[in-house]
């Protein structure tokens, strides 16, 4: 029973122990001003680590994903500048990121080529393709109205971090309660036995990939509104917070097995580290080496937790379960 517990619980504790230790250390980490802009801190790295899950949970892998943000930042900014107007320039962000993600998947599931190695090969060529298309120069100054993605307040909660809560509560429903969301687990389960049940298994990964490219392009169209420019040098390191936020919060390497809701917990602890160190006046370096630490520690508490939980079983049963029943009722 306690050991239950702590497996559905204990990502929620560590958070409120991390933020009890800081607050008995520094009082202002729990003013609200100071808490809104954790939220805020978090809310882009929060929309790029969902995504990053539903690879994850295939028992893939995006690395292009801070190559990516760029690339979405600098055609919408190119967009903007040019007249397009703000919901085509949007649109062509996010039709930037999943079409990244679309050559992702289908490199990954139908040449197989090894996930590390096509989004490696992915982040170079966005990132390449950012400073071509700006030639290396930032683009600034865009309308009012889009800015108010990035910077806007609905009461006093930021925008980003309304739409990052949005995010999270979609994906969870998307993998909770539709059957796309049980082919998600279940390939990252056991991918032999979901194709031999008669499921495309490539349409499941390229869908994966395709909404990490999306998830991209919202954060970048956040990005650029909060720091009202487009940088083709932007999104350094994304792809590593995004990893880390995903695995702190319980989904595993070895694909099968995660949540949302624990990837959203795992952008709050580092969130919360981060801005705790620094209002605490820890070296930036020291900062670095804490938070690489906490990330270890996470993945090998997840190996652990692999030797001793068989989840990829139960999740595997059950969607086969599911789909015995859509051919008998059909």
């Amino acid at each position: 029973m306690v050991r239950k517990l702590i497996e559905r619980f204990g990502i929620c504790i560590i958070l409120i122990v991390i933020c009890a230790v800081i607050a008995v250390n520094t009082p202002v980490f729990l003013s609200p001003s100071n808490l809104f802009n954790v939220l805020l801190q978090v809310s882009i790295n929060t929309i790029i680590a969902v995504g990053m899950t539903f690879v994850i949970i295939t028992a893939g892998i995006d690395l292009s994903v801070g190559s990516v943000v760029a690339l979405v930042a600098v055609i919408l900014g190119t967009c903007l500048h040019s007249g397009l107007g703000i919901a085509l320039s949007i649109a062509a962000g996010l039709g930037t990121g999943a079409a990244c993600g679309l050559v992702n998947g289908f490199l990954v599931a139908k040449c197989k080529v090894p996930a590390f190695i096509t989004t490696l090969g992915m982040m170079s060529v966005a990132r390449g393709c950012a400073l071509l298309v700006t030639r290396g120069q930032t683009i600034h100054q865009f309308p009012a109205g889009f800015t108010y993605l990035g910077t806007g307040y609905v009461g006093p909660i930021p925008v980003p971090a309304i739409c990052a809560l949005a995010v999270v509560a979609m994906a969870s429903y998307v993998l909770s309660q539709t059957r796309f969301g049980r082919y998600i687990y279940a390939v990252g389960g056991n991918r032999e036995a979901v194709r031999l049940s008669g499921i495309n298994v490539a349409r499941v990964e390229i869908a994966a990939y395709v909404i990490s490219g999306l998830t991209c392009a919202l954060g970048a169209c956040l990005l650029v509104g909060r720091l009202n420019a487009a940088q083709p040098i932007a999104g350094y390191g994304y792809e590593l917070n995004a990893i880390a936020a995903a695995i702190i919060g319980g989904t595993s390497l070895m694909g099968g097995e995660g949540n949302v809701f624990g990837t959203l917990i795992g952008a709050l602890i580092m969130g919360v580290l981060q801005n705790g160190l620094t209002l605490l006046n820890v070296s930036p370096y020291l900062q670095q080496i804490i938070i690489g630490s906490v990330i270890i520690t996470a993945v090998l508490f997840d190996q652990l937790r692999q030797g001793r939980v068989g989840m990829r079983g139960i999740w595997l049963s059950r969607l086969l379960k599911k789909k015995r029943t859509v051919n008998n009722n059909g």
